[in-house]
């Protein structure tokens, strides 16, 4: 009788390779999301489609250019592809332009990216920060939203 292997990890390989996404698939790493991109154009980098950038970082494409609220960043062809009629955008050449970190396991088709810069200036500008959640020593879920409209000092500490 075969057992499961799932409930015995000690029977596991340790090395055993485990797909991250269907084979033609892709993974975007950002802001402590996984996202998987089951369509996505083919070449060097990786060309997304219109609704998957906007899905993955809230840039929109209008006819100035990825439009994120106000800010707005012109792309070039090195960031628009054309493929067989269908446009797509590189995503490593927008983080580029932006200057926003990434790295790339192409092998793995994997991406993980970081802070986009100017989202981080207007934070910045605006004296705000970005909306996040955290746990207590209670279990209870505690909110930034939770203070809207008052005034609140937030201190952050860690060990690391």
């Amino acid at each position: 009788m075969a057992r499961n292997m799932m409930a015995y990890p000690e029977l596991r390989h340790p090395f055993e390779p485990t797909p991250l996404h269907p084979e033609g698939a892709r993974t975007v790493l950002y802001q402590g999301r996984t996202i998987q991109l089951d369509n996505v154009g083919s070449g060097v980098g990786l060309l997304v489609s219109p609704a998957d950038l906007t899905r993955l970082n809230g840039f929109e494409l209008k006819p100035q250019g990825a439009c994120l609220g106000e800010l707005c960043i012109p792309l070039s062809d090195t960031v628009l592809k054309q493929q067989a009629g269908v446009t797509w955008i590189d995503l490593e050449a927008f983080a580029t332009l932006l200057e926003q970190p990434f790295v790339a396991d192409r092998e793995a088709g994997v991406w993980s990216f970081g802070e986009i810069p100017q989202k981080r200036a207007r934070t910045l500008v605006d004296a705000q920060a970005p909306e996040f959640e955290v746990t207590d020593r209670a279990g209870k879920v505690f909110r930034l939203a939770d203070l809207k409209g008052k005034k609140a000092l937030i201190v952050t500490w860690s060990s690391w």
